[in-house]
């Protein structure tokens, strides 16, 4: 059963590293667009947003649209600047202040650390689907020839055709394209992964598949932080809830901040 999660102090802070569960700390975020095409409109996003999340965890951001969800997972991968507060995200090694990390760290953090399932998939052309989903994990380390096997598992798990895989992903079907990213968002092993409606474009079956995959990989020990609109996925993923409320705004800018903020 997952929990409604509206708010938490910081009360972890004097915890010993190594026994500290948290793997992402949130306080006081705050993003807001300004449309400089249209007179500097400042379109408020995200407003005070606090909290933890932990290994073991899946705490899934619930709100309508435009309530700021694909926001604050891009903010924590480092797409978008938060305006105001902060966003810590713990390595091997301490916590990472991501807001003022320079760029270099930043790309660090996304080798090693913090892996994302974004609802589209954005490859290098022409490069295979066995490459393009082994490639994570090479960049973590490991050999050609491991990540290529890894690789090959983990689609034949999603139940993507054994002739696609030397094959580019581009020309594929928007269900075939998202198992090849939900594959190369999860074998690189990333302690913190953020998923953006993974399963929007999937099956009965390969839902229930990537549902199992989620589970190991809390079963693992990693963090994970999605989107779900799905209600049934949500249930069966979710340990806690995030609920996020758009900011006041007028009915013309609440428009307008539908559109993107997601």
């Amino acid at each position: 059963m997952t929990q409604d999660l509206t708010g938490i102090q910081d009360t972890l802070d004097t915890r010993d590293f190594q026994t500290d569960p948290r793997r992402i700390q949130v306080r006081g975020l705050g993003k807001t667009f300004i449309l400089h095409n249209q007179g500097g409109t400042r379109l408020p996003v995200l407003r005070a947003i606090d909290f933890d999340a932990s290994a073991g965890e899946c705490l899934v951001l619930a709100g309508s649209s435009g309530a700021g969800k694909s926001t604050l997972l891009r903010c924590l991968y480092g797409n978008y600047l938060a305006t105001e507060g902060s966003i810590r995200i713990r390595d091997d090694k301490g916590w990472v202040g991501l807001t003022r990390a320079p760029e270099q760290r930043i790309l660090q953090l996304r080798r090693e650390v913090i892996g994302y399932v974004s609802q589209f998939l954005h490859v290098i052309p022409r490069v295979s689907t066995l490459d393009v989903v082994a490639e994570p994990l090479q960049q973590r380390g490991a050999g050609a020839g491991e990540a290529r096997e890894r690789a090959a598992v983990l689609l034949a798990r999603l139940q993507v055709p054994g002739r696609l895989w030397n094959l580019p992903p581009a020309t594929f079907s928007g269900g075939e394209q998202q198992r090849v990213n939900i594959a190369r968002g999860l074998i690189g092993g990333h302690p913190v992964l953020l998923l953006d409606e993974p399963t929007a474009s999937l099956d009965a079956d390969n839902r229930a598949v990537v549902v199992g995959l989620i589970r190991e990989a809390l079963a693992e020990g990693r963090c994970l932080v999605g989107i779900f609109h799905d209600e049934a996925v949500r249930e069966a993923v979710a340990t806690r809830l995030l609920p996020l409320h758009p900011p006041a705004a007028d009915a013309a800018c609440a428009a307008r901040l539908a559109a993107v903020a997601g």
